[in-house]
């Protein structure tokens, strides 16, 4: 613990966190790392180079790892799926901004992206506070948004051709099988008591009450607002290099400037609750 070191990345949220061989995970460590993740939404280490099973246990220290529903888990572990961009592929996996998974009923607390193989240039992850989404709308804007619910679909175009080449070299049985989910736009983080906007271009397609076409103006606004330069971090990847973010008040969007060149990663996500 005297090793640990937590430095900021940016002004909205973000940080590194240094001294740390999460193969080698104790309790008080492991519950520094909880509140690290909660005070800076979305945490990054350097130089873990995990196996399955050690990624796997610090994953089970943070939380309840649970599958993911279009993409097989590698073999011998269920939960942690493969997130893979090839050297002939064009589209990278989930390259839109996104919460994730939130067409499910209880959407993932946070999610963990391990560096397996990483392009020569390119290939970053940017993330966005939803916090500071919420926050900086007008006080009219934030008491109509609090009243309304949003309806998010696993099937939205956009997002469903990210998925294209993954599911056809390790989709589950299920893969085609469409989901759609109730949440509120705005919801209450259940540790911090923060707001924070709930909404995503990926998966929401309208507003409950209201039709799509209806929605559409004001998701238009809300989707380019929410990720404002001034609300995002940066994180440029190593091999070896670990990311955890809080899906609760998180979105990321991974960068795909890296044609001709191979990225490889592990991704393990944890259970959460019903959005409140």
């Amino acid at each position: 613990m005297s090793s640990l070191a937590i430095h900021r990345i940016a002004g909205a949220l973000g940080a590194e966190i240094f001294g740390v061989d999460l193969s080698r995970l104790t309790e008080s460590l492991a519950a520094a790392i909880r509140q690290a993740l909660l005070d800076h939404q979305v945490i990054f280490f350097r130089d873990q180079n995990l196996s399955p099973e050690h990624f796997l246990r610090f994953a089970q220290a943070m939380g309840q790892p649970v599958e993911y529903p279009f993409v097989k888990g590698i073999d011998g572990y269920p939960v942690i799926i493969p997130v893979t961009k090839l050297e002939h592929e064009r589209t990278n996996f989930g390259g839109i901004w996104h919460s994730d998974t939130t067409y499910l009923q209880q959407p993932p607390m946070g999610s963990m992206l391990l560096a397996l193989e990483v392009p020569p240039y390119g290939g970053d992850t940017l993330f966005a506070s939803q916090y500071l989404a919420y926050e900086s709308l007008s006080d009219g804007m934030r008491s109509l948004l609090d009243g309304l619910v949003a309806v998010n679909s696993s099937a939205k175009a956009d997002v469903s051709k990210t998925r294209e080449d993954r599911i056809a070299s390790d989709g589950r049985a299920d893969a085609k099988k469409e989901y759609v989910a109730e949440h509120p736009a705005v919801r209450t983080h259940p540790e911090t008591g923060r707001k924070a906007l709930y909404v995503n271009i990926a998966h929401t397609s309208h507003f409950k009450g209201m039709t799509p076409e209806e929605s559409a103006p004001l998701l238009h606004y809300l989707f380019e607002h929410q990720v404002k330069p001034e609300f995002t971090c940066r994180f440029a990847w190593r091999q070896g290099s670990l990311a955890f973010w809080d899906n609760r008040c998180v979105q990321h969007n991974p960068v795909n400037d890296y044609h001709g060149f191979r990225r490889a990663m592990h991704r393990i996500t944890l259970a959460g609750d019903t959005p409140r």
